[in-house]
C-alpha cells in the first residue's frame, strides 16, 4: 500500500498536518437552547462508574450523558423536517466522512455585524479567486466565532430578540444546496443556521435546504484559521447511531504543507 505508507510518513515528517477541528467535550461546552414549549438536548456530563476503588479495583470509566447535537456534531439529512426521508447518521457515505474541504473566511464581516450572512455573491467571489467549490467536497465558513467558543454566554451572545450569531441567508442557502456539487457545510456557530434565522424566510433556511437535499452540516467547528483556502481534505467521525438525526464527531483536517 504505497499510498498509505507515503501519507504516514508525510504525517510523521510533518509535510502533511493534521489539524484538529473539534470542540473538547465537557459540561461547558455551549448547546443550542431552544425557548419554550420546544424540547431541549442535554448539556454534555460524565457519570462516574469506577475509579480505581471497591466500585472497580483496577479501572476508571463513566457513562456519557450528551444529545447528538452536542459540541461539534454532525447533522444528518432526517434531522430536519425537509430531509425526514433522508439518510439517519449511521449511513454517512464514506465519501462524505473523508472529502475535499474549502473555507471561505467572513472574519471581519462578523466582527462588524454578529447577524452578518453569507450571500450567493460572497461565495461566487471566492469561487473566481480560488476555484470552483469541490464536487463531492465541504465548503467551511469561518467566522471567528470559535474564539468565543470557551464563554457559552459570549457564544450564545443573545439578548431579548435572540441569539445574534452569523449564518447564511435563504437565498445562499438554497444555492449552495440545489446548485453547488458540495455535499456539506460547516461552520463555528453552535449551529449552521444564524442566531436571528427563525426570522428568516423560510425560517432555518440551512437546515431546510441542506437537509432537504440530501447533504450534510457540520457545527461548533475550531481551528479554521488554520486551514488553507483550499487543498485540505476534511476526516469526519461520528458515531454510527442507527436511526439517529446526528452525533458529536472528531473532525480533522489533512493539510499538505
Amino acid at each position: 500500500m504505497p499510498v498509505l505508507s507515503a501519507l504516514l510518513d508525510a504525517a510523521r515528517s510533518g509535510s502533511v498536518q493534521v489539524v484538529d477541528l473539534t470542540t473538547p467535550l465537557q459540561e461547558s461546552t455551549p448547546i443550542l437552547e431552544l425557548p419554550a414549549p420546544f424540547a431541549n438536548t442535554s448539556q454534555f456530563r460524565l457519570e462516574e462508574l469506577s475509579r480505581y476503588d471497591d466500585r472497580g479495583p483496577a479501572w476508571y470509566w463513566n457513562d456519557i450523558h450528551t444529545g447528538e447535537h452536542t459540541g461539534t456534531h454532525l447533522d444528518a439529512p432526517n434531522h430536519w423536517v425537509t430531509g425526514r426521508d433522508g439518510l439517519d447518521v449511521s449511513q454517512a457515505p464514506m465519501s462524505t466522512l473523508v472529502a475535499p474541504v474549502v473555507v471561505i473566511d467572513k472574519v471581519a464581516e462578523a466582527e462588524k455585524d454578529h447577524d452578518f450572512l453569507l450571500q450567493i455573491e460572497h461565495v461566487q467571489a471566492w469561487s473566481a479567486e480560488h476555484g470552483a467549490l469541490p464536487e463531492g467536497g465541504w465548503l467551511l465558513y469561518r467566522t471567528g466565532w470559535a474564539s468565543r467558543g470557551d464563554d457559552p454566554n459570549a457564544f450564545a451572545n443573545a439578548d431579548h430578540d435572540g441569539s445574534h450569531t452569523p449564518g447564511v441567508s435563504p437565498d445562499c442557502a438554497h444555492w449552495l444546496a440545489r446548485d453547488t456539487p458540495i455535499i456539506g457545510f460547516g461552520v463555528e456557530t453552535v449551529g449552521t443556521d444564524a442566531g436571528q434565522a427563525p426570522s428568516l424566510e423560510p425560517a432555518f433556511p440551512c437546515h431546510s435546504e441542506l437537509m432537504g437535499a440530501n447533504k450534510w452540516g457540520l457545527t461548533s467547528l475550531r481551528n479554521l484559521d488554520q486551514l488553507p483556502s483550499t487543498g485540505a481534505v476534511l476526516v469526519v467521525c461520528p458515531l454510527p447511531i442507527v436511526g439517529g438525526s446526528g452525533s458529536p464527531a472528531r473532525v480533522l483536517a489533512l493539510i499538505e504543507e
